[in-house]
C-alpha cells in the first residue's frame, strides 16, 4: 500500500535549521511532482512548496522563499524540505503530498502522510 512518512521534525528556536525527511512507498516516486503543506494551529492547511518529478523545477510559498529549499532522491524513494532562517511562524504540522491523475485507474490520486510536527519558540 501507499505510504508517505514524515520525519526531522521537532522543536527549534527562531533563527535556526531543521531538515525534513518524506519516505514513500507504494507508488512510482520518480513518476510524480511531490508537495509539501503545513498546517498551522487554528488555520488551513497551506501549500509551501512543489518540486517537479525530476527535480527541475521548484516552487516556493512567498513566505518561505529563500529560506527553505525543497529537493528529492528518486533513488532513495525520499522527498526533503531543508527549513532555514526559522520563524515563530513557521510553527505547524508539515505534511508531504503527491496529486497526480491515475492514467490506468482513471482517477486521481492524492495521497498524504500523517505530518510531522515542527515548533518554533524560544
Amino acid at each position: 500500500q501507499v505510504q508517505l512518512v514524515e520525519s526531522g521534525g521537532g522543536l527549534v528556536q527562531p533563527g535556526g535549521s531543521l531538515r525534513l525527511s518524506c519516505a514513500v512507498s507504494g507508488f512510482t516516486f520518480s513518476g510524480y511532482a511531490m508537495s509539501w503543506y503545513r498546517q498551522a494551529p487554528g488555520k488551513e492547511r497551506e501549500l509551501v512548496a512543489t518540486i517537479t518529478r525530476d527535480g527541475g523545477t521548484t516552487n516556493y510559498a512567498d513566505s518561505v522563499k529563500g529560506r527553505f529549499t525543497i529537493s528529492r532522491d528518486n533513488a532513495k524513494n525520499t522527498l526533503y524540505l531543508q527549513m532555514n532562517s526559522l520563524k515563530l511562524e513557521d510553527t505547524a504540522v508539515y505534511y508531504c503530498n503527491s496529486r497526480f491523475y491515475d492514467v490506468r485507474a482513471l482517477m486521481t490520486r492524492n495521497y498524504w502522510g500523517k505530518g510531522t510536527l515542527v515548533t518554533v519558540s524560544s
